[in-house]
C-alpha cells in the first residue's frame, strides 16, 4: 500500500513554505511519526512527518523547493518486508533520536560533529534542546586534555587570498519579513514619538521583591512584566493604537494580544502574548520566558506567531540607545526599548544620576493622531515611573 506524504493545511495568513532538508532519501525506512523533511514558512520550521511507517518510494520535490499545502512531497510503500522490522541498528537509533531535535539543533550537531544519541535530552517526550547540546560541548571540552584542542570546536576555516564574494539564498523567513518591513513602509504613514522614562522605581520595586516573587511564582521578576502591562493600561485609554485599517474601515480589538520580539537563531520571531490584560505579572514573566526557550529550539507553532494587536520589540539587549521600529502589519503601533544608561537628571531641583531609558513608539497616522500618540507614551512613562498606578488603575 502507497501512503502520500503531503504539505499540511496552512493557515490563512501562510500560502507557501520553502522546503527545508529532506532527512530521508528513496529506499531508506522510516518509522511513523519519525520527521521526514523539513518545511520552512516565514513564520516557523515545520517537520513534517510519517503518518506510518515504510519505504521511501519516491521524492517529488528537492530542498529549496516552493511548495502548497496539499502538495505531495513523497510517497511512501507501507508494505515493509519482515526483515526490515528488525530492531534498528545504532544507526538507525541515531536517525531517530535526531528526529527528536529542531531543525536549529540538528544544525548545532552537525556543526559540532555529533550524533543525537550522544546527547542526553531534556526535552518534552525525549526532545533534545539547544542547551543539552551545550552541555553535552561544555562536559567533553572539559574532559579534553590542555595540551590539545577540544574535539568539539567548530573549526574555522583558513582565511581566502585576495577578495572572495559568498553568494547565499535568503532563508524563506528573511524574504518575508524584507517583504513585510518594505510593505509597512509603502503602505502605512508611519512616524515616531520619542520620550525617556526614569526607571529607578521600577527597579526599586523589583529589587524589594525579586526574591519573594520567584520563591511564590518559581520565576524571576523582569522588566517585560511592567512594560507589558504599561503597555496595556495604555491601549486601554487610547484604543486606536490598538486597532488596525482593513480596506476602508477601522477595526477596533477589544483585547490585547501583545507580541513581543523574540531573537533567535532563524531570525526575529514575533510571538503573541494572547489576552495580555488578563494576566498577572508571574504569568506574563512565565509566558515571555517558555516564548523565548520554544523559539530558540525552533517549536513555536504558526498560531503562536499569527494575529497580534501590538507589538514590543527590546533592542536594548544588543546594546541599541536609539532606535525608530518599523510597524508589524496590520498593527498600527510598536513600542521600542532601548539600553538603560545612567544619566544625570533634575529631580525637585536637584541634579542626580537616574537609569533611563528611551522609548520609542513608532505608529501609523492614518489612524492614529500625532496628541494621542504623545499621550501613549506619556501614560507609558508615568506607570513605569509610579509603578502602583497599575496596580491602583489611575
Amino acid at each position: 500500500m502507497q501512503v502520500e506524504l503531503k504539505v499540511p493545511v496552512l493557515p490563512e495568513s501562510v500560502t507557501e513554505g520553502t522546503l527545508g532538508d529532506w532527512h530521508k532519501k528513496v529506499g531508506d525506512l522510516v518509522a511513523a511519526d519519525e520527521n521526514v523533511v523539513d518545511l520552512e514558512t516565514d513564520k516557523v520550521v515545520l517537520e513534517i512527518v510519517s503518518t506510518s511507517p515504510g519505504i521511501i518510494e519516491s521524492i517529488a520535490f528537492e530542498t529549496g523547493d516552493t511548495v502548497k499545502d496539499g502538495d505531495i512531497l513523497a510517497m511512501i510503500n507501507t508494505d515493509i518486508p519482515t526483515e526490515s522490522a528488525k530492531p534498528a541498528s545504532s544507526a538507525e537509533a541515531s536517525t531517530a533520536a535526531s528526529s527528536k531535535a529542531s531543525p536549529a539543533v540538528r544544525k548545532m550537531l552537525s556543526e559540532n560533529d555529533l550524533s543525537a544519541d550522544e546527547v542526553t535530552a531534556s526535552g518534552k517526550k525525549g526532545a533534545i534542546l539547544k542547551e543539552d547540546v551545550e552541555k553535552h560541548i561544555a562536559a567533553k571540552t572539559a574532559k579534553t586534555p590542555a595540551a590539545e584542542p577540544a574535539s568539539s570546536a567548530v573549526k574555522a576555516p583558513p582565511p581566502a587570498e585576495g577578495r572572495n564574494d559568498r553568494r547565499v539564498p535568503m532563508t524563506r523567513l528573511r524574504t518575508i519579513i524584507a517583504e513585510r518591513l518594505k510593505q509597512a513602509q509603502n503602505t502605512a504613514a508611519m512616524l515616531t514619538t520619542f520620550n525617556e522614562v526614569n526607571l529607578k522605581p521600577m527597579m526599586d520595586a523589583r529589587a524589594s521583591y525579586k526574591e519573594a516573587f520567584e520563591k511564590n511564582h518559581g520565576v524571576k521578576l523582569g522588566m517585560m512584566s511592567f512594560f507589558t502591562r504599561a503597555s496595556v493600561e495604555a491601549l486601554k485609554r487610547f484604543p486606536a493604537v490598538n486597532a488596525s485599517i482593513d480596506g476602508s474601515d477601522i477595526v477596533y480589538h477589544d483585547y490585547f494580544d501583545i507580541g513581543i520580539a523574540v531573537s533567535s537563531d532563524r531570525g526575529l520571531v514575533v510571538p503573541i502574548l494572547r489576552d495580555a490584560d488578563q494576566l498577572g505579572y508571574a504569568d506574563i514573566e512565565k509566558e515571555i520566558r517558555s516564548m523565548g526557550e520554544r523559539a530558540q529550539a525552533g517549536k513555536l507553532g504558526i498560531e503562536e506567531l499569527t494575529g497580534g494587536t501590538f507589538s514590543i520589540t527590546n533592542g536594548g539587549i544588543f546594546g541599541s540607545m536609539l532606535s525608530t521600529p518599523i510597524l508589524n502589519p496590520p498593527q498600527s503601533a510598536i513600542l521600542g526599548m532601548h539600553s538603560i544608561q545612567q544619566r544625570p537628571v533634575v529631580i525637585n531641583g536637584d541634579i542626580v544620576a537616574r537609569p533611563m531609558m528611551y522609548l520609542a513608539l513608532t505608529y501609523d497616522h492614518r489612524i492614529v493622531d500625532g496628541k494621542d500618540a504623545v499621550q501613549f507614551l506619556v501614560a507609558i512613562k508615568n506607570a513605569l515611573e509610579d509603578p502602583t498606578r497599575m496596580l491602583l488603575g489611575v
